[in-house]
């Protein structure tokens, strides 16, 4: 089996972690995981956030965004937003699964993540009002047997989070965003590839 055949039959056999919306000031917002298989391996597209978006201003992020009245389901809140945000089309994701809600603390969201397969290569569209740039980070960097990268905490202007973050390069992926990708992981195990791609 490929890789995108057993993310899809382990989300298809579980029932994900929902976060039901009864209160206020909670709004709820969809984020797409997009994987992309470039041939020689499998890598996770986020986003650097610029200093104008309203919240989680510089950091690192998935594609996605608030749910609209207009959305009908989460899955498209996550695929409009993320056309909205890096040009990628709805159509051509193929989403393979739901992970589990997870909230943001400070900026009071019940963040419904869906993961799917994403084209390579593509010519993607940033909006740079809201996206700084695309990362492309190795799947591999987020197994669990590769302890390299990650860590338990991270400082970010002047304060100390505890919780899950990888770093890649300069970049460090923290916060929600973390708490997603290590959401997926786990429920991934070992199957995902330490290195390289099926042939």
């Amino acid at each position: 089996m490929t890789l995108p055949e057993v993310i899809n039959d382990i989300l298809g056999t579980r029932t994900p972690k929902r976060i039901e919306n009864g209160k206020t000031p909670y709004q709820d917002a969809s984020v797409l995981i997009p994987i992309i298989g470039d041939g020689t391996e499998y890598k996770v597209l986020f986003t650097k956030r610029t200093n104008d978006v309203q919240t989680h201003k510089g950091q690192i992020s998935f594609p996605g965004g608030a749910k609209d009245e207009g959305d009908g389901t989460f899955e498209e809140t996550a695929l409009r937003e993320t056309e909205e945000e890096i040009g990628l089309a709805g159509k051509d994701v193929d989403i393979l699964g739901k992970v589990d809600d997870i909230m943001t603390v400070e900026s009071n969201f019940i963040v419904h993540p869906f993961v799917g397969m994403a084209p390579y290569p593509y010519d993607f569209t940033i909006n740079r009002r809201e996206v700084e740039r695309i990362l492309l980070v190795p799947l591999d960097v987020f197994h669990p047997e590769n302890r390299d990268t990650r860590r338990d905490s991270f400082v970010y202007e002047g304060v100390t989070y505890w919780g899950v973050a990888w770093e890649y390069e300069n970049d460090v992926i923290w916060g929600a965003t973390a708490r997603i990708m290590a959401n997926f992981v786990s429920i991934m195990g070992n199957h995902l590839p330490l290195q390289g791609i099926e042939k």
